[in-house]
């Protein structure tokens, strides 16, 4: 009834915490999956942050509170934002970097890769080419609406534009603001087989560009109508300081080119020539190359070589831009650099691709100033000066240093762990003022897109091997505990069946004896005195019915559990003594010797089902004085010992006892040695020698499990 009882109970707990559960469960998911979930989104450029954003090409990185991806690759994405958005709009201030291309923002993205329109989603953007505003879908293919419009007073590089788009059902929008308009261009598009949901990007393409205060929040079907109807008018944009430097740099690069196209006309050299020069007289010279790093230093590359260029003024460049540079040489060791420089752009061209080195080839200094690709083992990382982010590497025998620019790349150097096997590209530079003659080169990283993960720490380092350790004693002791655990339940189990018999034993077999005793008595009280056979037999009978009583309650008394703890088999042997020898001149004497310990409860009971039953036999055959019952506790092992001064036997292998056959069969039960001394006239002693579980240390579990297994086995 009780076990009905648990079972049912458990069903209805395990039923409640599986519904709750699932409740649980269900309540993430809708949370995770909420079109609403993160909206509305302001970005952290201002405050230095981007770790949301992920890069697919490009060279992202937060420059003056803005986000800036100074190449010019085509297809070009920083993404962010939640997979399951809906109807939203994202608007941003962007700012063209090159003179043909086109950048602006990306609506309902997923399905992400690198690569030109390697993307499922909408994207709308500026485009200088056609002064278009330009709105289309990308499915891994491009799609561009035909309703494309034409922006009054053109698309121009190095000026701000304010857009917007909108995602509402099927319907996306688009508006622009320029700072000569205050009403906004704008239009829309219905796509039937629309895209649903996506995330937000920023994406430029044949272009670089900035991104400024980008905002995504939810939309309706009125911010929509609003946005079509002009809804997005403003006031003209403040001329602040960026669009006023980028003002001012254009006049100067107009003027630096007309003092270049007034000076003699002179040849232009090979960038890999300008070492050869003359130490003691700086010489002017003009380079042709490709910008290869921007920040924090100026290099351009061309096929024999890479330079340093110390700009006086440079217009605002980006990697991949072809450039035109005039200024004084000065040669070093390995390359050389362009003092007093002006830098003309001449064309867009196509990032050029690292040349891939190893670290001793780079160390010999004949990749100075060249855009290299280079492996490395992380050895340790630390903040330099203005926050820079320094990476300590070494390939095979050879060290070297990576440096990162703060902002986009934190994340990424925070997870980098030490002994990971790492890929860079950048600018390798054996200058002594970023090397500060620590390391033969350094890297120069243009982003944090710069470095791939090759392979993390290896797994068998100190601290793996410790946890590896800690972790197998921690399961092995967990098992030793579980086995034991399970000994006990065990023991447990087969106590409470013995019990059970007992009960059972007592209300049938043994009431049974007695009732049939007192009829055989009753019967013999009424017979005549002439019957004196009849009542003879009669005695008989009650006497073996008497005796067969008596044994039936021993039989019950040794089933029964006794409720004592370890540390009292010493006086629970010696109450039942005493109990068996009532009355009688016999007497009993118990000691205890060494320092008492927990005996595990199986090894408990044997000892007193053996000792009970080496006590009866005394009692019942000894004709002995005295019962001497000793325990002795060992380091490892519990000894107990009962000995009397009585008539003793002489031994005889084959002919022993079933008493004595129990008791050795219950030591070998407990792993026990069981030892039985008798002789005629001597008495008889009963020593049972069995093991303890070892006093904790850091590897006597260990030992005593190895040695429980084995036992066990041969046991078996």
């Amino acid at each position: 009834m009780n076990f009905a009882r648990e079972t049912k109970r458990s069903l209805l707990f395990a039923a409640t915490a599986g519904l709750l559960l699932f409740g649980v469960v269900c309540a993430a998911r809708a949370y995770l999956h909420s079109p609403d979930r993160g909206l509305p989104y302001r970005d952290s450029f201002a405050q230095g942050k981007a770790d949301e954003w992920k890069a697919l090409g490009g060279t992202w990185e937060l420059v003056n509170g803005t986000m800036r991806n100074d190449s010019d690759e085509r297809g070009a994405k920083l993404l962010t934002g939640s997979p399951y958005w809906t109807n939203y709009s994202i608007e941003a201030d962007v700012y063209l970097l090159g003179v043909s291309g086109d950048a602006g923002l990306i609506i309902r993205s997923s399905n992400e890769e690198e690569g030109v329109n390697s993307y499922s989603g909408y994207y709308a953007g500026i485009r200088t080419g056609d002064s278009a505003l330009v709105l289309g879908r990308a499915d891994h293919s491009w799609l561009e609406a035909s309703n494309q419009r034409t922006v009054p007073g053109g698309i121009h590089p190095y000026q701000w534009y304010h857009l917007k788009v909108l995602a509402h059902d099927c319907k996306i929008a688009v508006a622009l603001t320029t700072k000569n308009s205050k009403t906004p261009s704008a239009f829309g598009v219905t796509d039937s087989d629309c895209l649903r949901s996506g995330r937000m990007g920023l994406r430029s393409y044949s272009s670089g560009g900035i991104w400024r205060n980008v905002v995504v929040q939810a939309a309706t079907q009125k911010d929509l109508e609003d946005l079509l109807a002009g809804g997005l008018a403003r006031e003209e944009p403040p001329r602040d300081l960026v669009a006023q430097e980028s003002e001012s740099i254009r006049e100067r690069q107009m003027e630096q080119e007309q003092q270049i196209l007034a000076t003699p006309d002179t040849d232009n050299q090979s960038i890999g020539s300008l070492r050869l020069t003359s130490f003691s007289t700086p010489t002017k010279a003009t380079v042709r190359g490709v910008v290869v790093l921007v920040a924090p230093r100026l290099y351009v590359q061309d096929s024999t070589g890479g330079v340093y260029v110390q700009a006086l003024h440079a217009p605002l460049l980006r990697v991949g831009d072809e450039v035109e540079v005039t200024g004084e040489s000065h040669p070093s060791d390995f390359s050389g650099t362009l003092r007093q420089a002006m830098v003309r752009v001449l064309w867009v061209r196509t990032p050029i691709p690292p040349v891939s080195v190893t670290a001793s080839q780079a160390a010999t200094g004949r990749f100075d100033a060249t855009f290299v690709e280079v492996r490395g083992r992380l050895a340790g990382k630390e903040r330099g000066s203005g926050n820079t982010l320094i990476l300590d590497l070494d390939e095979g025998s050879q060290s070297f240093r990576a440096i990162m620019n703060p902002g986009r790349s934190d994340p990424r150097f925070n997870q980098l762990k030490l002994n990971s096997t790492l890929r860079l590209r950048g600018i390798c530079v054996v200058d002594p003022a970023l090397t500060s003659s620590l390391t033969p080169f350094v890297i120069l990283l243009r982003s944090n897109e710069d470095l791939d993960l090759i392979a993390g720490p290896p797994w068998w380092s100190t601290g793996h091997i410790l946890a590896l350790i800690g972790g197998v004693l921690f399961l092995a002791l967990a098992g030793v505990s579980l086995y034991h655990r399970v000994e006990n339940w065990r023991l447990r189990a087969i106590l409470e069946e013995r019990e059970r018999l007992a009960h059972e034993m007592h209300d049938t077999l043994a009431q049974s004896f007695a009732g049939i005793g007192f009829q055989l008595q009753a019967i013999r009280n009424g017979l005549t005195p002439e019957t004196t056979t009849l009542g003879q037999q009669l005695e008989l009978a009650s006497n073996l019915v008497r005796h067969s009583h008596d044994e039936a309650r021993r039989s019950i008394a040794t089933l029964r559990t006794e409720d004592f703890r370890s540390e009292d088999v010493l006086s629970a042997l010696g109450q039942c003594a005493h109990q068996m020898v009532d009355g009688g001149t016999m007497q009993v004497a118990t000691s205890e010797e060494g320092a008492p310990r927990s005996i595990p409860l199986r090894t408990t009971d044997t000892l007193y089902r053996i000792g009970q039953e080496a006590i009866a036999n005394a009692v019942r055959h000894a004709e002995a004085k005295t019962i001497f019952i000793r325990l002795l506790y060992n380091d490892n092992s519990v000894r107990l010992e009962v000995e009397d001064d009585g008539r003793g036997f002489v031994r005889d292998k084959g002919r022993l006892g079933f008493g004595i056959r129990g008791m050795r069969r219950r030591a070998q039960g407990i792993h026990a040695r069981f030892d039985l001394q008798s002789d005629a006239g001597k008495g008889t002693r009963i020593c049972v020698d069995a093991p303890l579980p070892p006093r904790p240390t850091a590897f006597s579990w260990l030992k005593s499990m190895w040695i429980t297994l084995i036992e066990k086995r041969i046991h078996v």
